[in-house]
């Protein structure tokens, strides 16, 4: 299926040395004589027995419960939030998964090893380099909207000083220390998200928001993240920006809860024990899961939690319109332009500086002089 292709990042199983060690240490020797299958009950039932029945989790944390007993537990986060990287860790800790489902896709799948400083420096540096890689990437009005929230999102990592994702990062550490805990991407791939947003709007609505993202100057503290708990701060900062355009809400923040509800009712799917062998029947168990995502997104997720959902046609990107085919051109005119212009400027400056060179002046004597003789 389409969505396996991208969904799953591994985060490897903690080996059996790390799990607390209950008996005497003679024990290492005799677990080279157990099979496969035992190894695994015995991790698992450790990992039950850590696992808590009735878990105190954070107030952020929404329980749902799929037809076959599994249970999912939605972290509600904000992106800029140490105290939703707290939360993420505790929800993990208590419930011990089988699954970790986060808010992200394979484009963005980098955050998750890179370290704070470096994710700090590339989050605030937005150069030529990167809008080529986005253009080349999407498409010329995809790059182009993908590069403008990147600028709403720098513009909060250099007002915090806190490069986003820490919540993501804390999961996917955490969910490796967890025996068997597979690690799933939830999000819709970004490059979908940008087309279908893109080809949502006119051409006016394209260049007004384009103005509104361009201009984003307001100062932000961290106490206002953590008063946007109950609403993810780049979320609402553009819902803020997008209200007028609910085409753009619809494919952003809509089209997306449909697309992490799905992937999450995918992840608690029951889970088979192992058998000793092939003549053996196959046994389920429910599954725990734990998904962490923007608190914005909580809401749509609990209400479409219990519909049928088909992500065929959220995944499709519809052609170009007339409007973003002129949007599209006049960009291409105006970059060309300005490189156009750049490099005459530069060449009628680079010829005047070699002319005022003395030894230029003396050779273009000489040929003056050297000219009537001819």
């Amino acid at each position: 299926m389409q969505e396996e292709q991208h969904s799953e990042a591994a985060a490897e199983p903690v080996s059996s040395s790390d799990a607390p060690e209950d008996g005497p240490k003679e024990t290492s020797s005799v677990s080279q004589n157990i099979s496969d299958a035992d190894a695994f009950k015995i991790l698992l039932e450790m990992k039950m027995k850590k696992r808590q029945k009735k878990p105190t989790l954070p107030s952020t944390v929404t329980e749902l419960d799929t037809e076959d007993g599994s249970k999912v537990y939605v972290v509600g986060t904000a992106h800029f939030s140490d105290s939703s990287k707290k939360d993420v860790v505790k929800t993990i800790q208590e419930v011990q998964p089988d699954v970790v489902v986060v808010e992200l896709c394979q484009y963005r799948v980098s955050m998750l090893k890179m370290d704070e400083k470096t994710l700090l420096k590339e989050a605030k540096e937005i150069n030529l380099e990167k809008l080529q890689q986005a253009i080349k990437q999407n498409g010329v009005m995809s790059g182009l909207m993908q590069m403008l929230l990147l600028k709403v999102s720098a513009h909060i990592t250099e007002q915090l000083g806190m490069a986003p994702g820490g919540e993501f990062r804390e999961a996917f550490k955490e969910a490796s220390k967890v025996p068997f805990c597979k690690f799933h991407l939830g999000d819709r791939p970004i490059p979908v998200t940008f087309k279908r947003a893109i080809a949502a709007l006119s051409f006016w609505q394209k260049v007004k928001l384009a103005w509104g993202l361009c201009f984003l100057s307001d100062p932000i503290s961290k106490d206002d993240v953590e008063k946007c708990k109950q609403k993810d701060l780049l979320e609402q900062m553009m819902a803020e920006m997008i209200g007028e355009f609910p085409d753009l809400h619809r494919t952003i923040v809509s089209e997306r809860d449909i697309y992490l509800t799905y992937m999450l009712k995918q992840a608690a799917k029951q889970i088979e024990l192992p058998r000793a062998s092939e003549t053996e029947p196959r046994k389920y168990i429910p599954a725990v899961v734990v998904g962490v995502v923007g608190m914005g997104h909580v809401p749509g997720i609990e209400k479409n939690w219990n519909s049928d959902l088909n992500i065929q046609e959220i995944m499709s990107v519809p052609p170009p319109s007339t409007s973003s085919k002129i949007f599209k051109f006049v960009i291409k005119a105006t970059v060309f332009g300005l490189m156009g212009y750049g490099c005459y400027r530069i060449g009628q400056r680079t010829v005047q500086l070699i002319l005022s060179m003395p030894a230029a002046q003396s050779y273009l004597q000489k040929l003056t002089e050297i000219r009537p003789q001819h």
